[in-house]
């Protein structure tokens, strides 16, 4: 046992030795950085499931069907225009048939292009809501990201693998509809 001794006393001075060298090296170190939580928005969700995305979609589906409807009434005008332009050809002259053919032919352009002024109007009124709606809601997405002590908030569907901790958009679909209750206006 005495013959031990100076073996624990050597084993215990090692310990010791090695605990100032790592306390040491630690000083010399700086300190790990702290966790800076990421957090995760599902973008298409937090616009289609808020009040203001519901109510700028619905007013879409509308403009989008009241479009439709009237695409079909103007398709079916035309159509009949042409089976009569069609009968009158046998009775017409050649030259009075193809000026009358060819102004049916401009009239179908016309009409053409201002259904596809009205489908772009649609697009258009479509992206001004949704940069309305993201510039009222970045306050709120700051406000989130501050309290959540977070350093960026991502999209999600850009995300491979994560938390669903993480993922802010029940909570940031229901602060932007307290702040943004108002429904988009009509154009």
């Amino acid at each position: 046992m005495a013959a031990l001794r100076p073996f624990r006393r050597a084993a215990a001075w090692a310990l010791v030795a090695l605990a100032l060298g790592a306390a040491a090296v630690a000083q010399d170190q700086p300190p790990a950085p702290q966790a800076m939580p990421v957090l995760t928005l599902d973008q298409e969700r937090f616009f289609t499931e808020s009040a203001f995305g519901r109510a700028s979609l619905e007013r879409e589906r509308q403009a989008l069907r009241a479009l439709d409807e009237e695409n079909k009434r103007i398709e079916a005008e035309l159509i009949a225009e042409e089976q009569a332009l069609t009968e009158l050809r046998r009775t017409l002259p050649q030259a009075e048939f193809t000026a009358q053919a060819e102004a049916f032919d401009r009239k179908v352009e016309q009409i053409r292009d201002a259904q596809d002024s009205k489908a772009e109007e649609l697009t258009k009124a479509r992206d001004t809501d949704r940069q309305a709606f993201l510039k009222a809601a970045i306050p709120v997405l700051g406000e989130l990201l501050g309290e959540r002590k977070a350093v960026a908030i991502l999209d999600k569907t850009g995300i491979i693998l994560s938390l669903s901790m993480i993922d802010v958009t029940d909570e940031a679909i229901a602060r932007v509809d307290a702040v943004l209750t108002v429904a988009p206006p009509a154009p």
